[in-house]
């Protein structure tokens, strides 16, 4: 078993949608209406739109491969690039997402400590993210990972409002 991640540029774009698109879709299909899901995949993910995610600098973005296969992908983001105002001394976890067969292997701590280390070489004080109030499993791994609930925040699904959860960790 070998696990490696590889920061992602332009030209993995398709890559990324794809994956986008997998992972977004086997995690919240069951749950949201298929206009919803739709609605929300060809906004947050078309081409354009991850392009433009992709140059930003205050974003990154990360695969992580089990066995060389991509097997999920982590999106950070610091400064402006943060969906909510969190301040300079803040890194968001904006993505974190494993395909359904690769779950259970770890590499989501994989790709949180990933994030964690990109948080610490920049100097940051707090790693926050957002998590669907439904999403269960998410929920008790980040506090698992020592997160703790701060707040919340509205997420639209296509036109149906949604709350996400805002988890926060001090880093020492």
């Amino acid at each position: 078993m070998t696990i490696n991640i590889k920061q992602c540029n332009l030209e993995d774009s398709r890559k990324l949608q794809e994956i986008s698109y997998e992972t977004f879709n086997e995690t919240f299909k069951d749950q949201n209406s298929p206009e919803a899901m739709n609605a929300y995949l060809e906004r947050a993910f078309n081409l354009k739109q991850l392009e433009k995610e992709l140059s930003n600098i205050s974003s990154e973005f990360f695969f992580v491969y089990f066995n060389n296969e991509v097997a999920g992908y982590l999106k950070v983001n610091t400064n402006d690039a943060q969906s909510e105002e969190m301040g300079q001394e803040s890194l968001e976890i904006e993505r974190i997402y494993i395909k359904n067969k690769f779950q259970k292997y770890g590499l989501g701590k994989y790709l949180l400590n990933k994030a964690m280390e990109i948080a610490m070489e920049r100097n940051k004080k707090k790693v926050w993210l957002g998590v669907w109030e439904k999403n269960e499993n998410a929920i008790g791994f980040y506090k698992k990972m020592g997160f703790v609930q701060t707040g919340a925040h509205s997420f639209y699904m296509g036109d149906e409002e949604q709350i996400d959860f805002i988890m926060t960790k001090t880093l020492n």
